[in-house]
């Protein structure tokens, strides 16, 4: 490809003051394409402007009927402006009305006309219209002049981007950057939040876009790609990064792509062709992601995001853009919108000004999903393509409940939206209502309802709930959030602080679940074919004495003088528990040797999550001072099936005959050696699955403090007895598969409960 010849520069040039001028904006673009016409010796350039309706909009034009303007219009895919804008690619024709896709408008008078050159407008891979140039004579316009018109689209992009054209659409029209759009995603995390976009890693907004100087431009480029290569391989070399597996084999790929030789040429080409260095990133990075969008290869999808993480982290190279969402002043209502964050980056931001998270990847079991959920605000995961399609300060609203998020939402739907989160509140200020009220079911049976804790920010909802104490407080947060390994004395300041803020309600540490899904930064660990039944939990702490006993001491120094509750996770086998007494009773005695208060009271319990237990009931339950049953690995390695995969995740019903027969189970065994028990989980936090508990002999039940109010309404109109026998007898029933669910909404619906 040769450089631009002095024609299509001295247009560059020109079009460069044009924007600069106090121009009204159909003044700008109708200037626009007059001085592309002439420098171009064209007898037509258009602007076609792509709406939110999907129509292709004449904008301006030189040389066709300018009556025409705002008016003649083609759909998306319909005629040669069509194709090109559902294909993001040039046409080049020397005798365009041969082409198959050519449609005839009668009120443009272009059927004088053959050669055509169109290439589409772009921005971050989105088509926001096409600019076309028109001759009679048959002719291919030259590369130069390609590039030419494709830098030109990006000047043009900018102008639909800024909001500039909206003064010159049509009255009920709206242009497809502003258009509202509807995403699907994972609910991870209940409620609704009305707000405006946060992108957490900004894009990078070029607007130095034409150089001075085409040799030093490359230069900037050259020594920015050096820096980046060199980044990678920081990366790749550090002792952190696992040898071998297939997070190595993505940082490989990613190093591969960084040293290609296509893309630094299609780079260095656009900039010898007028463009600064970070406009030529840009518009590789903008026509790369426009034709990988349209891809169906998931493969090859995925491939297009490590192309665009490159080109975002070459622009902050080249521009010194510091990737900070929030320079310019924080909204009060921030949906921040993010591809992944980590837990740590999320508490960076105010959390009085957090409406909602929204995530392209992440998991229910996410660290960054389990600290939002914390923080008490709703989470949408699996929300693909949604970052590329929203701008900082876009309107927008997270519905936890349905799994969606609106971006740009039309105002019926702002006002429905505002009415459901009024009916919402109006609930809550009822649930409020119950803070205080004793959680006794009607037939007299009390049962604690706690709630599940793990950051300083949940402790303040202790009061607020009304919850009996802390069920579940894991310890795990404070290493995933840390950027290395809490000390001794941070982990006892901790303690202590969580204990002197629950004011002497019961709080339940579970020691350290690290590993599988739950990775922690400055901890190594090696890739596993299958995490979350691999080195994690009680088996990586046994395996690490010495983490465990620092915990452990941390633990016991902290709850001096008071009670310690503290219980074990992952606990496969009886002995476990055993070995983790021998290095608690170590501590004992190492503390009492040095002069040390100890707790005046110690309970030591186990958490059931692994099937094997429950062939070792009455052992497990003589061996502990209680029992909490973790529903969420439980469920999974009962049913087989991953929570973390959207795929089997839902396919089996915890509310099943097979689950519920388990738990009843466990209720019995605990009954029968009379050890406390307790369930802290999901299964907890829903008011209908929160009633089978009950119903099957659970008195105790540990779920977000959310989750407080409604289980307790619920709770106070139950009539256990009367549930407990229809529940017993459909369990017991080997004759029918009938589904467990509809008896518990018929009881509820039949004996007035809210569930």
């Amino acid at each position: 490809m040769r450089d631009l010849s002095a024609g299509p520069r001295v247009l560059l040039r020109r079009l460069r003051e044009l924007m600069a001028e106090p121009l009204e904006p159909q003044d700008r673009l109708d200037r626009i394409v007059s001085q592309i016409a002439s420098n171009m010796v064209a007898e037509v350039c258009s602007v076609y402007v792509l709406r939110s309706d999907g129509v292709l909009e004449l904008y301006a034009t030189e040389g066709l009927n300018k009556d025409a303007v705002h008016l003649a219009q083609l759909k998306m895919g319909q005629g040669l402006v069509g194709t090109i804008a559902a294909s993001a690619q040039p046409l080049n024709l020397s005798d365009a009305q041969s082409h198959p896709a050519f449609r005839y408008l009668p009120e443009t008078g272009e059927e004088i006309y053959h050669s055509f050159l169109g290439v589409p407008i772009l921005r971050a891979g989105r088509t926001l219209g096409v600019l076309v140039v028109q001759n009679k004579a048959q002719r291919n316009y030259r590369e130069d002049e390609v590039e030419a018109m494709e830098t030109t689209a990006m000047l043009i992009a900018e102008m639909i981007a800024t909001g500039e054209l909206k003064k010159i659409t049509q009255p009920g029209l709206e242009l497809d950057l502003t258009r509202a759009i509807t995403i699907e995603g994972d609910g991870y995390n209940e409620g609704i939040g009305l707000g405006h976009v946060v992108l957490h890693e900004p894009r990078v907004v070029v607007t130095n876009l034409l150089n001075d100087d085409a040799d030093r431009e490359i230069h900037r480029l050259a020594d920015a790609i050096g820096s980046l290569r060199l980044s990678i391989d920081d990366m790749l070399s550090r002792r952190e990064v696992a040898q071998e597996g297939e997070h190595r084999e993505v940082l490989e790929t990613y190093r591969m792509f960084a040293h290609d030789q296509g893309w630094v040429r299609r780079m260095e080409e656009a900039i010898r062709n007028g463009l600064t260095a970070e406009a030529a990133v840009e518009k590789v990075q903008s026509d790369t992601k426009a034709r990988m969008m349209r891809l169906t290869d998931p493969y090859l999808r995925e491939r297009m995001h490590d192309f665009d993480d490159l080109a975002n982290r070459l622009l902050r190279q080249l521009t010194g853009f510091s990737g900070r969402a929030f320079d310019e002043g924080f909204p009060t209502d921030a949906i921040i919108f993010a591809r992944a964050m980590g837990a740590a980056e999320l508490l960076d931001y105010p959390r009085a000004n957090l409406r909602g998270l929204v995530l392209e990847d992440g998991a229910v079991t996410s660290h960054v999903v389990i600290v939002a959920r914390a923080m008490g605000i709703p989470v949408l995961g699996q929300a693909t393509g949604v970052v590329a399609l929203a701008e900082n300060g876009d309107a927008a609203i997270i519905d936890g409940d349905d799994g969606q998020v609106h971006l740009r939402p039309v105002a019926d739907l702002v006002k429905a939206y505002e009415e459901k989160v009024r009916l919402r509140a109006k609930r809550q200020e009822q649930f409020r209502a119950l803070r205080d009220v004793d959680p006794v079911t009607k037939d007299g049976q009390r049962v604690s309802l706690l709630m599940n804790a793990g950051l300083m920010v949940d402790l303040p909802q202790l009061a607020e709930s009304g919850a009996d104490g802390i069920g579940l407080f894991r310890t795990e947060l404070q290493f995933m959030i840390a950027s290395k390994m809490p000390k001794l004395e941070e982990q006892e300041a901790f303690y202590r602080n969580v204990l002197r803020q629950t004011a002497g309600h019961p709080v339940t540490f579970r020691t350290l679940d690290i590993g599988g899904d739950k990775v922690v930064s400055y901890f190594r660990s090696q890739e596993e074919e299958n995490p979350a039944l691999g080195w994690r939990a009680i088996r990586l702490s046994l395996d690490r004495p010495g983490l465990l006993r620092t915990q452990l001491r941390a633990l016991l120094r902290a709850s001096a003088g008071t009670e310690l509750k503290m219980m074990l996770p992952m606990v496969t086998e009886v002995s476990e528990i055993r070995a983790v007494r021998e290095l608690m009773q170590k501590e004992v005695q190492h503390l009492s040797k040095f002069g040390h208060s100890l707790p005046r009271k110690l309970q030591f319990g186990a958490m059931l999550e692994v099937p094997a237990l429950m062939w070792q009931l009455d052992e497990l339950m003589q061996e502990v001072d209680f029992v909490s049953v973790g529903s969420n690995d439980l469920f999974q390695f009962m049913m087989a099936a991953d929570r973390g995969n959207a795929r089997v995740s839902d396919r089996f019903d915890i509310l099943g005959k097979p689950f519920l027969r388990i738990l009843r189970d466990i209720v019995r065994a605990a009954e029968r050696n009379k050890t406390p028990l307790t369930l802290c989980g999901e299964m907890a936090s829903k008011p209908l699955s929160a009633m089978a508990l009950i119903g099957l002999g659970f008195r105790s039940v540990s779920m977000t403090p959310t989750s407080i109010g409604p289980v307790k309404a619920m709770l106070l109109g139950l009539d256990v007895g009367l549930l407990a026998e229809d529940l017993n007898r459909a369990l017991d029933d080997h004759t029918s598969i009938a589904s467990v669910r509809d008896l518990l909404v018929a009881f509820a619906q039949a004996n007035n409960i809210p569930v």
